[in-house]
């Protein structure tokens, strides 16, 4: 029988993949100033009884590991927040803040220590959420709580080996991060324990001076783990009704506030499960998730939480296991989800739904809205009431005053990648930002950047994301600084990168590095110009900074001079060498191999396929982004070869030795993620060995196996001692992200 699907979600998850071919899709996917002034965006709101001062609300992003062991928001959370709301945001949203330490396994650790700021813990933590809710009304804002039943299956099942209790989740479901750990049922004592603590957290909110509650509803956290038919299989007690444990907490929380309080709930419309993957649920992890709420139910859920008491909804699509949606990474489109809240904002109309306090309940738009005309035209349209920004917040903290003042340019643009954002914390760190190094640093790294005592002549080889950063840092604290690129065009590996329809945030990164300059007019440019040893010791520069990017790996074997081999990053500037090519291999599965690989397919029409030593695909690439590129490949049909080594070519061929071993990982899978590698799963089967001989047509063989720092120039200089201070940062120092280019070159900036 096949599986129920939603037409409306199918129509929406279908149109993911090769969005970029319609080019309206592209309209406001810029930091233009088209449609200033922003009256809408910049009109006051009213929720319950709070008045907002405009319509943009910051995402909850932020405070995981930014707090105090004791769970007290510390100052580097406090000035975190300070900065967005110094910056014009209307109304912020807190990251998740768990009720239930007691009764969820998977968000205490040994110690009794948490990685959550806590709200419930003691007196010791108050003080905290004082000083926060004081210093965010400083600057005119309004900031509400998000607070959480907890994690169940999408916890750390960590929980097992340290603690050895089970993740717990609403019926027996495994646990997103490791299948193979079951996430038990959860007692109706204990989700009765957590409704008060839910109660209690909004009281306590509203005693320290916040203003309002936020309910994290959505992508299949412990609340909606209760709330979705897909995950609450119970089918005895009052929670076998999966409605009613959103309710008793919505009901609690207005109990313990009052009337007047305002209380906001993340909800998705759809988990969009089916729509995703269809009959391949059946053989999956995730066979038990089939019956997830359709729109209609989600609408009919809706009205009863209106009832029990909230004031205002921000809505979404999707759920960890399809990691994309929740989280829309570079290659989803602006504006994913305004038609989500369209679905709403008509049905709230049609049945002329008001909320206890007699006003309309708003919508706000999520997803990708950071360019201010897209956010106006949303609003201007009556696509929803308020727009959430989260990553360009990160991006930008100042997105708001600059959107105001008409100074769109100036707004850093979010690249989409999450390697700060969200990665990092994964990874065991707290979330930052590629394109803004004093995001989340806030506490340490000044507004103003203090002038230098001794003022240099500094010279910065290389014009990517670490020189242009080091650069303006440097010429900001008044150095004479010179930009020095051997190319005609500065940006580096982003030129590139920005090539394809689908990278349109790295084109608008690049296009503000060009704005940032020119700002920086006092910056001397020189392009076409390189920087060798000798003509660097002619300059008597005080300081040489090298940001020399790195020196692409071409391998060595048999054959590769008869195979039509281009490198990825040579046939992206160039593509006169895809010739009249029909069949490509593209050797090297990382992330520039598989944005290579959509490129070539969805824009190109070529037939691809993609080899990879690693066990996995885009090995250490945020979850979002490497899921939504495998998924579409798969459904495009391009294959996905891992565990596969190159041995050679041939005209029109390459060689490869396979492991065809059934323990090889499932490239494709794309439900559960890769887990960081100190983590270690001992329940993953042991990988056997059993390589065999292949051979895949090709008449164009695509390479993309990665660089290496090219620090050549900065040792040469540094045997030459071409100047009294020599620094080498971003790629030349070590291959990586743009994350780790500007973060280096900001804190060396500060220092010179």
């Amino acid at each position: 029988m096949p599986l129920a699907t939603d037409p409306k979600v199918q129509n929406w998850v279908d149109s993911y993949g090769d969005w970029f071919k319609d080019e309206s899709a592209f309209k406001h996917a810029e930091m233009s100033s088209d449609l200033y002034p922003y009256d809408s965006l910049f009109s006051p709101i009213s929720i319950n009884k709070v008045t907002v001062k405009n319509r943009i609300v910051m995402a909850p992003m932020g405070n995981i590991s930014m707090c105090d062991e004791t769970g007290r928001p510390n100052e580097k959370m406090l000035q975190y927040f300070f900065e967005r709301a110094k910056g014009g945001v209307g109304l912020i949203t807190t990251g998740l803040v768990p009720v239930s330490h007691k009764q969820d396994n998977t968000i205490t650790e040994l110690g009794e220590l948490s990685y959550f700021p806590r709200i419930d813990r003691s007196r010791t933590v108050y003080m905290g959420w004082r000083n926060l809710a004081q210093g965010v009304h400083a600057f005119g804002a309004k900031i509400f709580v998000q607070l959480t039943p907890g994690l169940g299956r999408v916890g750390n099942p960590q929980c097992l080996l340290t603690k050895f209790k089970l993740p717990q989740s609403a019926s027996l479901n495994p646990n997103f991060y490791m299948p193979q750990v079951p996430s038990v049922p959860m007692s109706a004592r204990k989700l009765k324990a957590i409704v008060k603590n839910m109660g209690q957290g909004a009281a306590d909110a509203k005693s320290f001076g916040l203003d309002g509650a936020y309910l994290h509803g959505h992508e299949g956290y412990l609340l909606e783990q209760m709330t979705n038919p897909a995950y609450n299989r119970r089918k005895l007690g009052r929670y076998s009704d999966w409605q009613a444990f959103g309710i008793d907490c919505v009901n609690e929380m207005r109990r313990r506030v009052g009337p007047d309080f305002p209380i906001m709930y993340r909800i998705d419309l759809s988990l969009a499960l089916n729509e995703t993957y269809g009959e391949g649920m059946k053989s999956s992890s995730l066979s038990k998730f089939t019956n997830g709420r359709t729109i209609e139910m989600t609408l009919g859920f809706m009205e009863n939480l209106v009832k029990a008491g909230v004031d205002i909804f921000d809505v979404d699509l999707g759920s960890y296991d399809n990691w994309w949606l929740p989280h829309p990474p570079a290659s989803m489109p602006p504006g994913c989800f305004l038609e989500v809240s369209v679905t709403v904002k008509e049905h709230f109309k049609k049945i002329e739904l008001k909320s206890n306090a007699g006003l309309e309940v708003p919508v706000v738009a999520v997803g990708k809205l950071g360019y201010p005309d897209l956010a106006e035209s949303a609003l201007r349209e009556n696509k929803c009431d308020m727009v959430m920004l989260g990553r360009p917040l990160l991006a930008d903290a100042n997105w708001a005053n600059k959107a105001y003042s008409g100074k769109a340019a100036s707004i850093t643009p979010c690249i989409g990648c999450q390697e700060g954002c969200i990665n990092e914390f994964v990874e065991g760190g707290h979330p930052q930002c590629a394109v803004n190094p004093r995001s989340a640093f806030e506490n340490v790294y000044p507004d103003q950047i203090p002038p230098a005592n001794v003022k240099k002549s500094i010279a910065v080889v290389g014009s990517g994301p670490a020189g242009i950063t080091a650069a303006v840092t440097a010429a900001m604290r008044g150095h004479a600084v010179t930009l020095i690129e051997k190319s005609g065009r500065i940006g580096g590996r982003l030129i590139a990168g920005g090539v394809p329809k689908f990278k349109y945030e790295i084109a608008n990164y690049l296009k503000y590095l060009e704005w940032l300059l020119k700002d920086h007019s006092e910056i001397k440019v020189l392009l076409n110009q390189e920087a060798t040893t000798e003509w660097l010791k002619s300059k008597s520069f005080d300081c040489v900074i090298f940001a020399s990017g790195t020196k692409e790996n071409i391998p060595n074997l048999p054959g590769i001079k008869e195979a039509n081999a281009v490198l990825a990053t040579d046939l992206l500037l160039d593509e006169k060498l895809l010739g009249q090519s029909k069949k490509a291999v593209v050797v090297g599965g990382g992330m520039v191999g598989c944005e290579a690989a959509y490129w070539l397919k969805f824009e190109k029409g070529l037939d691809v396929k993609v080899v990879e030593m690693d066990k996995h695909i885009m090995n250490h690439v945020c979850t979002a982004n490497r899921c939504h590129l495998i998924h579409y490949l798969q459904k495009a049909g391009v294959e996905l070869h891992n565990c596969t080594k190159v041995s050679g070519f041939e005209k029109n061929s390459v060689k490869v030795l396979k492991n065809v071993s059934k323990t090889v990982p499932n490239p494709y899978i794309t439900w559960h993620p890769i887990l960081p590698e100190n983590i270690h799963n001992p329940m993953e089967p042991k990988l056997i060995v059993e390589e065999k001989e292949m051979s895949f047509d090709a008449d164009l063989v695509v390479l993309a196996t990665g660089g290496r720092p090219d620090s050549a120039a900065f040792f040469a200089a540094q045997k030459e001692r071409v100047a009294p201070e020599l620094h080498n940062i971003g790629d030349s120092f070590e291959s990586g992200l743009v994350l780790q280019a500007t973060r280096a070159a900001y804190r060396l900036g500060l220092t010179l």
